[in-house]
């Protein structure tokens, strides 16, 4: 059957193989996501160089990781879910903050309008909301901020329907469901 598997070094291109060895030196280990992704190493570069290069700007990782956790909710991607928790976490969220965050909500006024902004650009695809977005700069996000937001949105997605199309092995601790999805 053709589909996305999970490379090895073994198995991957060159040019893969050299990204993946650069991913353990950093991660200590091979995420699936990426050994996945690696199907394309273009398309490999071009994610880890965009994320990257976004990860520089406005935003913090406790933010960054928000975004993606609510993107992942909203997609229903359980490896992000887990991947972004796990990480969430070490950047310095809560598991109850991370729960919050993916149901869209935050207690913090400034994380809340961003993390409200995200789940509707990805409900909305891309058609949020006039208010949300004014909440955004209220909160005191600039207009880098908004461009940076969609940027991660995107890559968030990229991550969501890969991990779905190949159905990555989810390598990082599992997450606990939201209560209201539980219950339904």
């Amino acid at each position: 059957m053709n589909s996305l598997n999970v490379l090895t070094t073994e198995n991957a291109s060159s040019e893969s193989v050299e990204i993946f060895e650069a991913l353990k030196n950093k991660f200590g280990s091979l995420p699936n996501i990426y050994a996945v992704a690696g199907n394309s190493p273009i398309a490999l570069k071009a994610l880890l160089d965009f994320a990257d290069t976004l990860s520089s700007g406005e935003f913090s990782a406790s933010e960054i990781e928000a975004i993606a956790l609510v993107v992942a909710e909203e997609n229903g991607c359980n490896y992000c879910l887990a991947a972004h928790t796990t990480v969430g976490k070490m950047a310095g969220l809560s598991e109850d903050e991370t729960l919050a965050i993916r149901s869209g909500k935050s207690s913090d006024t400034k994380l809340n309008a961003l993390v409200a902004l995200a789940k509707e650009v990805v409900v909305s695809d891309g058609w949020p909301n006039k208010e949300l977005v004014e909440q955004f700069f209220t909160a005191g996000y600039n207009k880098a901020a908004l461009v940076e937001l969609i940027g991660f949105v995107a890559a968030n997605i990229f991550r969501n329907y890969l991990n779905h199309i190949a159905d990555t092995p989810v390598d990082f601790p599992e997450t606990r469901p939201l209560e209201e999805k539980a219950v339904a």
